[in-house]
C-alpha cells in the first residue's frame, strides 16, 4: 500500500491501540492512514503459528474476561474461547513447596497486597518493594510474580501505579491466539507496513511527519508507539515535547518474555497445571505445563531475569528452563524438552519490552502521556490505560478514547455509532 500525501488523520502504528482506533474512526467522513514499522499488523499482540495452531508470543490472557470489550469479538471473528481458569494459584506436585508452604505464601501475598492498598488510600507513594515484609522468606517469589506481572521487580514499581490497576480475577484465553485475535480484527483495515515515522514536524498549521517512505500531512495524530520510543527519541517531535519525553522515560516497558517448549510424555503432568522454579530468589521462572491440554510447557521469565537470558539469545532461557525443569522434575526433563520459541521484546527496535509500569514517584505520569498536545496529537496505548496498563484490552480502549477526542478535535460527533461496542 502507497503512502498517501495528505489526509485527516493519521494513526502511528497498528497494534491494539491503533487498530482499535482505526476502526473507531470508520465510517466517518475522514481520511485516515495507519502507519506501522513493523511488515505486520498486532504489534505486541503476536501469535506464531505451530503444527496448525498458535502460540502467543506476547499478551495471552484477556484479562478482566467479566468486562473485556474483547471476549465478545472472539466469536464474531471466528475464533475459540478458552474459559479454563489460569494455574497461577496452584502448584502441581509439590516437589519444593508443601500445601501449608503454599498457603503460608499466598498469606503473605495478600498481607502485602493489603499494606499497598492501605498505603496508596492514604496517598503514599514510593517503590512498592517499602511494603515488603523485611525478612520474609517469600519476598523473592514476590518479586519473580512482579516480574510477570510489571515486567519489573517491586523496587522499580510504584506503590500508586500498582494499586490502581484493576483485575476482577476472571481470565480468558484465546485457543488460536490473542494474537490471531487482534490481527482478524484488524484485518479490514488498510495498513501502511514497513513504514516507521521518524519526525513528527509540528511547526506549521499542518502536522508534517517524516516516515521511511515519505512524508505525509495530517490535520491531526494518534501515536500508539511504546513509551520506549518517545523516550529514546526514535520518534522525535519537532519543536521537541520535553513533559511528555519525562513523562515517557518514567514509564517504561519492563520485560516479561516466555520459552514455548514441546514435551514428550506429557500425559505424565496434569493439563493447564503450574511450577515456580526457586521460592528464594526473584531469579526464578513459572511454567505453564500443557495449555490448552497440549503437549507443551510455557516458561515465563520476568525483569532482570528475563534481560539477562533475553542477552544470551533463545538458547539462554532454554538453556535455564532445562536446568530449573531437571531440578523440579529429574534428570530425565533433559532430554524431554526440545526448544521452540522464545519471546525477544526487549531487543525488539519498535518495542523494547514488554509493557509498561511507573516508576516510584511517577504514578501520574500515564496522565501526562495521554493528555492531547495541541488538540491535535493523541497518545493511546496500553501505557495511557490507568486502571488496565499492561494489557490489550486497555490499549483497545484507548485506541477508541484517542479516535473520539481525534473526532472532537475535527468537529464531529465523538458519540459511538450503532454497534461500535468496543468503542
Amino acid at each position: 500500500m502507497s503512502l498517501p500525501a495528505s489526509v485527516d488523520v493519521v494513526i502511528i502504528g497498528a497494534g491494539a491501540a491503533g487498530l482499535s482506533a482505526a476502526r473507531a474512526l470508520s465510517g466517518q467522513p475522514l481520511t485516515v492512514a495507519v502507519l506501522e514499522a513493523r511488515d505486520r499488523i498486532g504489534g505486541r499482540a503476536w501469535t506464531l503459528p505451530f503444527r496448525g495452531e498458535g502460540l502467543d508470543m506476547g499478551c495471552g490472557w484477556l484479562h478482566s474476561a467479566d468486562e473485556n470489550p474483547l471476549v465478545p469479538m472472539v466469536g464474531t471473528a471466528g475464533l475459540s474461547l478458552d474459559r479454563t481458569p489460569p494455574p497461577w494459584q496452584s502448584q502441581i506436585f509439590n516437589h519444593e513447596i508443601t500445601d501449608a508452604e503454599i498457603a503460608d505464601f499466598r498469606a503473605a501475598y495478600d498481607a502485602f497486597d493489603e499494606r499497598i492498598a492501605e498505603a496508596a488510600a492514604a496517598g503514599r507513594e514510593g517503590p512498592a518493594s517499602a511494603l515488603l515484609e523485611p525478612g520474609n522468606r517469600w519476598n523473592g517469589r514476590m518479586d519473580a510474580i512482579s516480574g510477570a506481572l510489571n515486567g519489573a521487580r517491586f523496587a522499580e514499581v510504584s506503590i500508586l501505579d500498582y494499586d490502581a490497576y484493576r483485575d476482577t480475577g476472571v481470565n480468558y484465553r484465546v485457543r488460536e491466539g490473542y494474537g490471531r485475535l487482534i490481527e482478524t480484527l484488524g484485518r479490514p483495515i488498510p495498513v501502511v507496513t514497513d513504514c516507521p515515522v521518524r519526525k513528527i514536524d509540528r511547526t506549521g498549521p499542518v502536522l508534517r511527519l517524516e516516515t521511511d517512505r515519505g512524508v505525509i500531512e495530517t490535520r491531526t495524530v494518534i501515536v500508539t508507539v511504546p513509551t520506549d520510543l518517545i523516550a529514546r527519541e526514535t520518534l522525535k517531535f519537532d519543536p521537541p515535547l520535553p513533559a511528555l519525553i519525562e513523562a515517557a522515560t518514567y514509564v517504561p516497558l519492563g520485560l516479561a518474555s516466555k520459552m514455548h517448549m514441546t514435551v514428550t510424555g506429557a500425559e505424565d503432568f496434569p493439563e493447564n497445571s503450574q511450577l515456580w522454579g526457586r521460592n528464594d530468589t526473584g531469579d526464578t521462572g513459572g511454567y505453564h505445563l500443557r495449555p490448552f491440554g497440549r503437549p507443551m510447557i510455557e516458561g515465563y521469565y520476568g525483569a532482570d531475569l528475563a534481560r539477562g537470558l533475553e542477552a544470551e539469545g533463545p538458547a539462554g532461557f532454554f538453556d535455564f528452563a532445562v536446568e530449573e525443569l531437571v531440578h523440579l522434575l529429574g534428570s530425565n526433563m533433559r532430554r524431554r524438552l526440545e526448544p521452540v520459541a522464545a519471546t525477544m521484546w526487549g531487543a525488539d527496535p519498535w518495542a523494547h519490552g514488554a509493557y509498561s509500569h511507573a516508576m516510584p514517584g511517577h504514578a501520574g505520569d500515564r496522565l501526562q502521556l495521554k493528555a492531547p498536545v495541541e488538540n491535535r496529537i493523541f497518545l493511546a496505548g496500553e501505557a495511557t490505560a490507568e486502571a488496565f496498563y499492561g494489557t490489550t484490552h486497555g490499549a483497545w480502549l484507548e485506541g477508541a478514547r484517542a479516535a473520539r477526542q481525534a473526532m472532537t478535535a475535527l468537529g464531529l460527533d465523538p458519540r459511538p455509532l450503532p454497534g461500535d461496542e468496543e468503542a
